[in-house]
């Protein structure tokens, strides 16, 4: 019995681990023949200055992965990133005192303290347009692309935008 769960527990916390480094959503045009585009080009990264050449780097590891070609312009298609850092309160309780309980018929002589804990949260959206007709083809967001630890950011940044392509580019025209 024991055997089984150390060699079952490893995979299910990498599952885990994966499953909540990044929520993704994806959405692309349905009549658009992916299978014409191999070259591409920039139309501008904006985030702030470290950002911009992480996230050009990571789009462009991706797509090169799949066949497509970068150009320095008039590609088939065009890239376009927005990286962006907003803050969110995450509210805090603490109960104290003794016993410290106070619902449901426990009476207890104690305090509740709630604060607000600012946490940054980052998002990233990648949009790759027709450069013939500048229709917008493909949508790819993500979110918690940052970690508290700058040391990580990178890492966590590179792997959402890895599941951001893992299904690109969609299969079939509509």
């Amino acid at each position: 019995m024991k055997k089984t769960c150390v060699r079952i527990l490893p995979p299910l916390l990498a599952a885990a681990l994966i499953a909540f480094a990044a929520d993704v959503s994806v959405d692309y045009n349905h009549h658009a023949d992916f299978s014409k585009y191999h070259t591409y080009s920039w139309l501008g990264v904006h985030a702030n200055g470290l950002w911009q050449d992480r996230i050009m780097s990571a789009v462009d590891s991706q797509l090169a992965a799949r066949g497509w070609q970068k150009v320095p312009s008039g590609g088939d298609a065009t890239v376009s990133a927005l990286g962006r850092v907003t803050e969110r309160d995450t509210l805090e309780t603490y109960y104290d005192g003794f016993p410290g309980w106070g619902w449901r018929g426990w009476g207890g002589m104690g305090t509740a303290t709630t604060t607000a804990v600012p946490e940054r949260i980052g998002g990233l959206t990648v949009d790759i347009f027709d450069s013939g007709n500048k229709q917008l083809i493909w949508r790819g967001q993500a979110s918690d692309v940052i970690s508290s630890k700058p040391e990580k950011n990178e890492k966590k940044m590179d792997e959402a935008v890895e599941k951001l392509f893992k299904a690109f580019p969609p299969q079939g025209k509509g």
